[in-house]
């Protein structure tokens, strides 16, 4: 069985409130909507250009799209 990835996201509430499909996300960023699923979800974290990919695609920083829990 995956175990979940630590790194939460804020995708989904950031794509929905553009008004963009996960497919649309997904074809812009060059990844399947399973993948993108699987980000949002929590059950996979995208490698680093991934997701400056994903937050520039909303033009923000990264750091307002993924969160890692400190020490």
């Amino acid at each position: 069985m995956v175990r979940p990835t630590l790194v939460t996201n804020t995708i989904r509430p950031r794509r929905e409130e553009v008004g963009m499909t996960q497919a649309e996300l997904a074809r812009t960023i060059g990844v399947t909507r399973q993948t993108l699923i699987a980000i949002e979800q929590g059950r996979y974290s995208p490698t680093l250009e991934l997701a400056f990919q994903i937050a520039r695609a909303f033009g923000v920083g990264i750091d307002d799209v993924f969160q890692y829990p400190g020490p």
